[in-house]
């Protein structure tokens, strides 16, 4: 079989779309090595977390054929791709990140697209009005008109039946894993120099993500003032204009000295920054899935995350939970996570086995279900 991607968000995207993108083509390319991967980007780009997906033999990056308008950018992955398509014999089409070519049906190739979340219609306020009417008319169409749709969790399933309308048969609920760098212990030498490199305090609590609204560091910012004073707080991820607000609010707690920001982190260096942690959190108001909660777990680390969304479907009864207003109560969480006890021992071990459910073997065998299911009835 002949399967084509979205490959936009793989080729550009270092974290977050991307990753998921990645993870699986690449874990569907290793699990069915006899299958032809092909996923279809507008552009070339030297991304180091890309290079190691295309030596694997089944997999094929495409480009745009030709040099007219029609093959150019947004106009060309949203209108343009099916011709392409069909040239190349496609069987089966699956948009990774939220969105389908408007025109796949009129070519009569069968369609999947993953849907993460929708969080621009829970949180508007976190979103421009532009963006949220783009969001709203590609996303929506898309899930329209694809023959199976793939939520990344309940809470997108519920969503894109409640806000959309779609029949939830039409539905199929596959959970992503994450990568298998967070699985393994980081080597000692990797420890060391990731520690040497940005200065990390003796204890810390990481919490991963673009500082932005929606992320609530402001949270965890604000619990930091009733944590002991060696404790400090490391956050990694770029600023989208919050990070200023993040900082005041520091200062007011009195824990500006204990705060530290982290941006442009390697994605390889991730893990080890993880390991040497002494708590995870993760108090986003909205999520699709919330992969840093199952990093977290993968490594071994108590996790605090907030209620309200997918959350406690990524952390299952291993991660501690919490209202994302309440200053409070993740104080007592995160002070919770950092004391030594059997209980949190035996907490830490139920997040291994929990997370051993995201296996990324798993997810390729469930997406080629969907795949079978999807050819099934369309009569392919």
């Amino acid at each position: 079989m002949r399967i084509g991607y979205d490959g936009k968000r793989a080729v550009n995207n270092l974290t977050g779309l991307g990753n998921y993108s990645r993870l699986v083509v690449e874990s569907l390319a290793r699990r069915f090595p006899d299958e032809t991967l092909l996923m279809y980007a507008p552009a070339a780009r030297n991304n180091p977390r890309l290079a190691p997906l295309l030596e694997l033999p089944n997999v094929e990056l495409r480009l745009p054929e030709g040099n007219g308008i029609l093959s150019k950018g947004a106009v060309w992955r949203t209108f343009s791709i099916p011709r392409q398509l069909r040239n190349d014999r496609i069987d089966l089409f699956h948009g990774l990140s939220n969105e389908l070519p408007l025109t796949i049906r009129n070519y009569g190739i069968p369609s999947v697209v993953t849907i993460h979340d929708l969080i621009y219609r829970r949180l508007p306020e976190c979103y421009t009005l532009p963006d949220r009417l783009i969001y709203d008319f590609k996303y929506g169409m898309s899930c329209r008109i694809a023959d199976r749709i793939i939520a990344i969790s309940e809470r997108t399933k519920a969503d894109i039946v409640d806000l959309y309308r779609i029949d939830p048969g039409k539905i199929d609920v596959v959970y992503q894993g994450c990568a298998d760098s967070f699985k393994r212990p980081a080597p000692q030498h990797t420890l060391k120099t990731t520690r040497e490199k940005y200065r990390l305090p003796k204890r810390y609590v990481i919490q991963v993500g673009t500082i932005e609204m929606r992320k609530n560091l402001e949270l965890t910012v604000k619990a930091m003032q009733t944590l002991p004073g060696d404790v400090h707080l490391v956050a990694v991820g770029k600023d989208r204009g919050y990070l200023s607000r993040v900082r005041k609010i520091a200062a007011q707690c009195g824990v500006a000295n204990r705060l530290h920001i982290l941006s442009d982190v390697p994605f390889s260096e991730l893990p080890a920054l993880y390991q040497q942690s002494s708590a995870v959190a993760y108090p986003s108001r909205y999520e699709g899935f919330g992969i840093p909660v199952l990093e977290g777990l993968e490594s071994g680390k108590p996790v605090v995350a907030a209620t309200g969304s997918c959350l406690e479907e990524a952390g299952g009864e291993a991660a501690f939970y919490v209202n994302p207003d309440n200053p409070r109560e993740m104080a007592e969480a995160l002070r919770t996570a950092l004391t030594e006890s059997p209980a949190l021992v035996s907490r830490i071990a139920v997040g291994k086995r929990h997370a051993s459910r995201f296996n990324n073997a798993d997810v390729a065998s469930k997406m080629a279900d969907v795949y079978a299911r999807t050819l099934r009835a369309t009569g392919q």
